[in-house]
């Protein structure tokens, strides 16, 4: 690869304003997302404590964190019912539907070398 190219390569990583992996990536590549993604995947609307019981290595915090953030980028709706207490679900906007086939991508390369990487 001659510098010119690889100085091109790099400059699309570095505008900051344009970058696909600053600017919609990491809404939702963070520790937790993807895994809350999945499970919205696989079960319709899920209570919060619902997602907190699957994943009990979550703090209350920082599931609420992530389903906030989550909600922002358009991947996932949030419905809050009334009544006392008051029950709220999360499920998956087709947005973030249209995202899950490239996860689930992910997932199955995970699986595959899952040996490989972890005994490193």
């Amino acid at each position: 690869m001659r510098e010119s190219e690889i100085a091109e390569n790099i400059k699309k990583y570095s505008d900051i304003d344009s970058c696909p992996v600053r600017n919609v990536v990491a809404r939702f590549s963070g520790k937790w997302s993807m895994l809350v993604l999945c499970l919205l995947s696989e079960n319709a609307a899920t209570r919060f404590s619902a997602i907190g019981k699957a994943v009990p290595d979550i703090s209350p915090k920082v599931l609420t964190e992530t389903l906030r953030s989550l909600e922002a980028a358009g991947l996932i709706n949030r419905h809050q019912y009334g009544g006392i207490p008051p029950r709220v679900e999360y499920s998956l906007t087709d947005l973030g539907r249209s995202l899950m086939p490239h996860i689930n991508g992910l997932i199955g390369w995970a699986a595959e070398h899952f040996d490989a990487i972890t005994s490193r």
